[in-house]
């Protein structure tokens, strides 16, 4: 607590988004932690900083991790505003980098409305002309995929009515995978009339599972791994036993449009399915006891690679929590599909990742490819990459990575042998246009904060050479 009180904290919106999601109003808020309303407003308003008595006060009355409440804010934050202000667009006014650090520490609210107008920006950026004001109206301002990421980094990828909810029906319920889906497949048919039924594949070409509800059959293509089947089945059950608490859950999050709430409600079931699979605390002491040997907890779980890679990144129970992973899934061509940031994303949220980051050659998927690398600002992490097969009728494969801050690799048994602190790690950037490591044979873009500096007369081994200042 001591180093909260050595500087001033603006929390201003997240405390309003915490009043918000308590469904209090500010005179109701204010008396339940004993202060004026005013001064609440003060607060929300970023008029006055939050105190440390203050923080007490709140953590006291509605159970939160005052280390969450101050962490840093998932979007609009120093690292994102920076590269939302090098932009081509706004790159030739030089805004100094202590701007850029007063405008996200003091005017979180500012930075985040910067943050969602950029994304809107970039989403039209990628859009034909024809489809910005196509048969179906104008583009959404904000890509539903996009606010989804931004709703589940707010929230730290960690929903604890729905963990919790899903914990109670695993309770009663076998911890054997094949058993698990008998029970599943029972308590849908019992509870809720659904029979389950693994279909041929020609009958569901292009679909891995379809619920019929004019017949309540749930259709699971024959394509469909053990994992895959055990996922559709308990997908289901949650989204008829625990539909109170996600429909409650995408309430709060206030999705724009009807594509992004359902997409949301898509995306809490998924996160409810594993819950109940692999329940948080069983879970979470598996992987402690086994030092997170990713292919073991993989089949105790009886799951695949990438549902126990989001699994991984959403163990943030309060007194409870587990490693902070973030998680990525690429394709080949390094295009990013899925991403959850945990508390520290080494790379830009813009762009792909580092050409020096070996996720991307991560092949076999009974291997786990390990890494040390190094970021700018000589933060260190251990990142691990599995490759996955693409779905049914795809050519390509994909790579499932996840990694951590380096003081965590005592605690992942397939680090072991790296000294997170003496060996040497592999210097990796945000991107390449971000990026300003000199020496970089494997640069493919030149830095949009550096003036080149070309000269006939030489060439570096490195491509695009620019000037330190």
């Amino acid at each position: 607590m001591a180093e909260l009180t050595d500087r001033k904290l603006y929390l201003g919106p997240k405390l309003r988004v915490l009043r918000r999601e308590l469904g209090l109003n500010q005179t109701r808020m204010a008396e339940e932690l004993g202060v004026s309303p005013s001064y609440l407003n003060h607060l929300e308003r970023n008029q006055r900083p939050l105190t440390a008595q203050m923080l007490l006060r709140l953590a006291n009355t509605y159970d939160i991790d005052i280390r969450d409440f101050t962490a840093s804010p998932a979007e609009g934050g120093p690292g994102e505003l920076s590269e939302i202000l090098s932009d081509a667009l706004v790159r030739d006014i030089g805004i100094a980098r202590d701007e850029v650090l007063e405008v996200a520490e003091n005017y979180p609210g500012v930075s985040e409305a910067l943050a969602r107008f950029y994304r809107a920006l970039t989403d039209l950026r990628r859009l034909p002309g024809e489809a910005v004001a196509g048969a179906r109206g104008p583009a959404p301002l904000v890509a539903p995929v996009d606010w989804l990421r931004e709703m589940i980094a707010r929230a730290g990828n960690h929903f604890a009515e729905i963990d919790a909810g899903a914990e109670s029906l695993a309770a009663a319920m076998s911890d054997d995978p094949a058993l698990l889906q008998a029970e599943l497949r029972a308590r849908l048919k019992d509870r809720h009339g659904m029979a389950v039924q693994v279909v041929r594949a020609d009958v569901l070409a292009g679909t891995l599972r379809h619920y019929d509800m004019h017949r309540r059959r749930l259709m699971l293509n024959e394509r469909l791994p053990a994992s895959g089947r055990l996922f559709a089945i308990a997908y289901h059950l949650c989204a008829q036993e625990l539909a109170e608490a996600i429909a409650a859950q995408v309430a709060r999050a206030a999705p724009p449009d009807e594509d992004s709430r359902r997409i949301a409600t898509m995306a809490l079931t998924n996160y409810a399915a594993a819950a109940l699979i692999m329940p948080y605390d069983r879970f979470r002491q598996a992987c402690e006891q086994s030092r997170h040997d990713l292919a073991l907890l993989r089949d105790r779980f009886g799951v695949s690679t990438e549902q126990l890679a989001h699994r991984l990144t959403s163990l943030g129970r309060t007194g409870a929590r587990g490693i902070p992973f973030f998680m990525v899934k690429m394709d080949r061509a390094g295009l990013v599909s899925k991403r959850f940031d945990g508390e520290a994303w080494p790379f830009a949220r813009y762009g792909g990742a580092c050409p020096r980051w070996d996720a991307y050659d991560a092949a076999a998927s009974d291997m786990v490819a390990c890494q040390l690398i190094e970021t700018l600002d000589g933060r260190r992490f251990v990142t691990l990459a599995m490759g996955i097969a693409g779905a049914p009728g795809a050519r390509g494969r994909s790579v499932i990575a996840i990694g951590c801050e380096a003081k965590h690799g005592g605690r992942i048994v397939h680090a072991d042998g790296i000294d997170p602190e003496k060996d040497g790690a592999t210097e990796v950037g945000p991107t390449c246009p971000l990026c300003e490591r000199r020496a970089c044979a494997d640069r493919a873009l030149p830095p949009v904060t550096r003036a080149l500096d070309l000269h006939s007369y030489e060439r570096t081994v490195a491509p695009f050479p620019f000037r330190r200042v």
